[in-house]
């Protein structure tokens, strides 16, 4: 009797654990959500710190990711075990939440203060250097590797649908790591900075540690024991199913790499639209999985299931990309044309657009992975280890990520090409799918058949889909002839070649998006960024940094400068290097023996080098896109300060047309804070020139005249249209008081405030209206040694580029009988080569 009375016990006690579980699981969810959230949020943060200590190529951002992600694998398999002999998950929760939250912050507050570590100890011990700032990293990310496990074990008496639940933690993991993406591009980093958004970050564990608490209480403690009915365990081999979808977990981070270089002919480099493409995987792997997780736990054919959701993921993710095409312009024309209707917001036009790239060429394929999770959680968790079990799925599908990123990234690109190595990848899907459906017991499952039907339809997209798919792609190659076209770890790069009126010009495209040319206009800005530094420099010269090669065209004036001896680039991609020679004008800069090219980042270029230069002249991409405003902040000026020599000039480009007006101020304030002396030089309608130094400049006449008289120096100026002294001094505009007035109130560019990268889209036609407010700071340049024959000289070079520039003005706005105008006055003068190449450009 005593015994029966004990069991009637039990069984009330076993329904009343398993109701209070089934009560927590909205509250579970939303825990993880927010965990999820948070967790996004550090490893972006972490992925942009890391950029500026071990440098922004890919091989950084490969090894952040894979130490973030290896020490999520870490802890998952850890953490998994340990959760199993644990009688109340939720504080154990809990306090993996708050360990997150300290190390998190901590590891977000110390990486900027190692750079200089690093910096000295890989000139010491070589790539051993990188355990420092990746340890950093790593260490935290092993406590995020627990926590799916921790809460799936606190809702263990739900056993008997143990694939629904885990696939509903899963999919509200990681719908807060897409509400993370966007959050941290749209709001955090914007309004917070990197360590306000690594505290907001840290208060979202810190209310998780809360709500877990507070759930422990409401729930009932339970032990694993006979009380709780067995889940419905598939027989077969567990191993085999932890191993296949630790492939698959590879094969669909090397989707991702293939999509980040595929996707961006359509998209921008800015940072939010990276944010898109990142939200729409995640929310695929979401809605997949949601889908999929209330039929995982009653699947006749679990093995056909899993290995047909991973076959299809693949055959669709190389279609896609197979039938890329204008259709995908044109729809994204018309939903931006939409949104702009309802908002009249180009910020929300343009994410449309992204969102539409995003949604055709990443969301199916993403689906059908997500899709896959609750049905490897079938096969692979029975009740009695929920824990370690699902550590182990975790653990083992991170780790083959880790390892699908890398050999993606380092071997399939490079060998085989995007297009290709996207199809070797669909190809291995089908394989791994294929070997999951033949374990299905019953032959004669039509999921098995389409599975092995998937396969050879993934073969036949992959021989008749060339190679060179996307670089036809490209938007320049569509109205020009490609040239050059390479695809690598650190993305795409191509040339192509475009016809203006009568002018014929190249142009170099990476990552899918327009860098610079040979045109007239960037010709001559690219010259002078070189050349007007050198020339004005207070003493004798003979040293020169240029950071980014690009074109070549920068780098290659340092030649015509015969005086220096020492000439060296810093650049990041070696294939834009190998451009050179399809650009004439750079003087055979990318293989001349004058030019020491070194193939980093500038920034570490920096860090590792202790020489001194009389000038460092910057011309990295635009400031707005992603990865390279830490070029632009107060940090890097200072580490620029540290290699110039004292009299030594820093000459920064400054770009008119990629940024909002008060994000230029923001720009030009980040030099001022960095600079006692810096003056503004007009060098193009769209770009300026920004000199700054310690010691006060000296624009003596005489030694400006003699340094234009070197044959080299002349002739590389001539062709530009600055044919004498005062046509070069006629391109000054104002010195620092100028520039105060200018920058007054706009807050600096910091690494830990990098603004401008998560600025509002360009507004249209802006440069029309940053161009005329700087132009207005006008000032009498401060000459020593001049004439009166001089300076009326060059008020006549200075009003006839003032009289251009209203031109172009009036072109911007579509007056084209003002603009012609307004050019008849400017050809009236001397023939300048760079005015004529508009006449021809509009001829």
């Amino acid at each position: 009797m005593a015994s029966r009375a004990d069991s009637q016990v039990n069984g009330e006690d076993a329904v009343a654990v398993r109701r209070s579980a089934q009560h927590a699981i909205p509250m579970t969810a939303l825990l993880l959500a927010a965990s999820g959230a948070a967790a996004l949020v550090y490893q972006v943060l972490w992925i942009k710190q890391l950029s500026l200590i071990v440098g922004v190529d890919v091989y950084a951002v490969a090894a952040g990711i894979s130490a973030f992600f290896g020490g999520m694998a870490l802890g998952s398999l850890l953490l998994g075990r340990v959760v199993d002999r644990v009688r109340r998950p939720l504080l154990f929760y809990g306090g993996i939440e708050a360990g997150i939250a300290a190390l998190s912050v901590s590891v977000t507050v110390a990486l900027p203060h190692t750079a200089e570590l690093f910096a000295t100890a890989e000139a010491a011990v070589g790539p051993a250097a990188w355990t420092i700032p990746l340890a950093l990293v790593a260490v935290p990310a092993v406590l995020m590797g627990g926590t799916l496990s921790a809460l799936l074990r606190s809702l263990q008496p739900l056993q008997e649908a143990i694939s629904f639940v885990a696939a509903g933690l899963y999919a509200s993991n990681t719908l807060g790591a897409v509400a993370g993406a966007l959050l941290c591009s749209f709001l955090l980093i914007p309004f917070l900075g990197i360590r306000g958004a690594a505290l907001a970050a840290a208060a979202a564990n810190l209310a998780v540690v809360a709500g877990a608490i507070a759930l422990d209480r409401m729930s009932r403690p339970f032990d694993v024991d006979d009380r709780f009915p067995p889940a419905a365990v598939v027989p077969g081999n567990i191993p085999l199913a932890l191993v296949l979808y630790s492939i698959a977990g590879g094969i669909a981070l090397g989707y991702e790499v293939v999509w980040s270089q595929a996707i961006v002919p359509f998209m921008s480099t800015r940072s939010f639209a990276f944010s898109i493409v990142l939200a729409t995987y995640l929310a695929g792997l979401v809605i997949g999985s949601a889908l999929c997780a209330r039929h995982a736990d009653r699947l006749r054919h679990p093995w056909a299931a899993f290995g047909f959701l991973l076959a299809a993921a693949g055959a669709v993710a190389l279609l896609e990309i197979a039938l890329l095409g204008r259709w995908l312009v044109i729809v994204q024309t018309q939903a931006e044309a939409a949104v702009l209707a309802l908002t009249s917001s180009p910020l929300f036009g343009m994410c449309t657009r992204f969102a539409v790239a995003a949604v055709s060429i990443v969301f199916v394929p993403t689906l059908l992975l997500g899709a896959a999770f609750p049905v490897v959680i079938r096969l692979t968790v029975d009740a009695r280890h929920v824990g370690r079990q699902t550590g182990a799925v975790v653990a083992l599908n991170t780790a083959g990520g880790i390892a699908g990123t890398l050999v993606t990234g380092f071997v399939l690109v490079p060998m085989l090409g995007l297009v290709h190595a996207l199809a070797a990848l669909a190809i291995a899907a089908s394989v791994v799918g294929g070997i999951a459906a033949m374990r299905e017991a019953e032959s004669g499952s039509m999921l098995r058949w389409a599975t092995l039907g998937t396969g050879v339809l993934t073969v036949l997209v992959a021989v008749v889909t060339p190679a060179d798919r996307l670089a036809s792609l490209l938007p320049g190659a569509r109205a020009g002839t490609l040239l050059f076209y390479d695809e690598s770890p650190g993305g795409t790069v191509a040339v192509v070649e475009n016809r203006a009126g009568h002018n014929r010009f190249r142009r170099l495209y990476i990552e899918g998006v327009s860098n610079s040319g040979d045109a007239m206009p960037s010709m001559r800005y690219m010259r002078l960024q070189a050349l007007l530094p050198l020339v004005i420099h207070n003493g004798e010269p003979r040293s020169a940094l240029v950071i980014g090669f690009g074109t070549g065209i920068t780098a290659g004036a340092l030649l015509a400068y015969e005086d220096l001896e020492r000439r060296v680039v810093a650049e990041l991609l070696p294939a834009v290097v190998r451009t050179a020679p399809l650009f004439p004008a750079n003087l055979g800069a990318g293989d001349n023996p004058k030019i020491d090219v070194r193939l980093r980042d500038g920034r570490r270029e920096l860090l590792r080098s202790q020489d001194e230069y009389d000038v460092i002249t910057l011309e990295p991409p635009p400031p707005s896109a992603a990865g390279v405003v830490n070029l632009y902040s107060t940090e890097f000026y200072a580490l620029v300060g540290k290699r110039l020599k004292p009299s030594g000039l820093l000459a920064q480009w400054l770009p008119l047309s990629t940024q909002n007006d008060e994000d230029t101020r923001s720009l030009v304030r980040s030099v001022l804070d960095s600079f006692p002396h810096v003056s503004l030089w007009t060098t193009e309608f769209n770009e300026m020139l920004l000199v700054g130094s310690f010691e006060p400049l000296q624009l003596d006449v005489p030694r400006i005249t003699e340094r234009l008289s070197q044959p080299g120096v002349a002739t590389a100026l001539r062709q530009v249209g600055i044919a004498s002294p005062a046509a070069l001094l006629a391109l000054w505009v104002t010195d620092r008081a100028g520039l105060e007035r200018y920058a007054a109130g706009a807050p600096a560019v910091t690494d830990d405030r990098p603004r401008i990268e998560y600025a509002s889209w360009v507004r249209p036609k802006e440069v029309a209206q940053t161009l005329p407010g700087l132009l207005a700071l006008y000032e009498v340049p401060p000459l020593r040694g001049d004439d009166e024959m001089l300076r009326s000289r060059m008020t006549a070079d200075r009003e006839r580029l003032m009289t251009f520039y209203r031109a172009g003005l009036h072109a911007y706005d579509g007056d084209r009988p003002s603009w012609r105008e307004e050019m008849r006055r400017v050809m009236n003068g001397d023939p300048d080569p760079y005015y004529g190449w508009f006449i021809h450009e509009e001829s």
